[in-house]
């Protein structure tokens, strides 16, 4: 999902040149990360609103989208590039069968039964099952997964347990890539490179509308 939500040219360069099992997860990813946004949506849906949130999983909990970060940053990445999101997404939704799909009219119908949301969530990647499972399982019950999904699936506040999941996810590999970064680049010019990340912040708050 991380691939899905931040690296939507690369994908695109890979999975034109690579090889097929490269292909393969790609496409594991793209869906993945499809599977994860409906649980976060509300029953009716725009593609925008779709792409929105896929491009944002990778965000979810990155401390940088605090500190430095244009917070509009992902609204601008999905409409710069609608069609390519159209193009990654368009097989994956007609093919689902936990939404109704209406690309002409770009909208969407998801299935957010607590059986749907469970199938969703029986879909996820493991690591974020597991994660969801650790925010939910109490401390000596020791519940199997497919339970606590279950659980899941039919609590209203489903949608926040998956985002809760995904940031948690997000948020270690954020503080890992961002020391690895000052130990790779050094300490001045890591101070440098910030500042500019807060004058860009900065000037995309002032252009949002008050």
């Amino acid at each position: 999902m991380y691939v899905a939500g931040r690296l939507h040219k690369p994908v695109r360069i890979l999975m034109q040149n690579e090889s097929g099992k490269l292909r393969c997860a790609l496409a594991a990813n793209l869906k993945s990360a499809v599977t994860a946004s409906f649980l976060m949506l509300p029953e009716s849906c725009s593609e925008e609103d779709l792409f929105v949130q896929i491009a944002s999983l990778s965000y979810s909990g990155d401390f940088r989208m605090l500190i430095g970060e244009d917070r509009s940053k992902v609204l601008n990445i999905v409409k710069d590039n609608m069609q390519h999101f159209r193009l990654l997404y368009s097989n994956i939704l007609q093919e689902c069968g936990q939404v109704v799909y209406k690309p002409q009219q770009g909208k969407l119908e998801v299935d957010k039964s607590p059986e749907g949301q469970f199938t969703q969530l029986m879909a996820l990647p493991r690591t974020l099952q597991q994660q969801i499972t650790r925010l939910m399982d109490p401390p000596g019950k020791n519940r199997d997964v497919e339970e606590i999904l279950l659980q899941v699936a039919q609590d209203p506040d489903c949608g926040l347990v998956v985002q809760q999941g995904i940031s948690s996810i997000v948020k270690s590999s954020s503080i890992t890539q961002s020391i690895k970064g000052i130990a790779t680049a050094g300490l001045l010019k890591t101070v440098s490179y910030s500042a500019k990340k807060m004058h860009k912040m900065w000037r995309g708050w002032r252009k949002q509308p008050s």
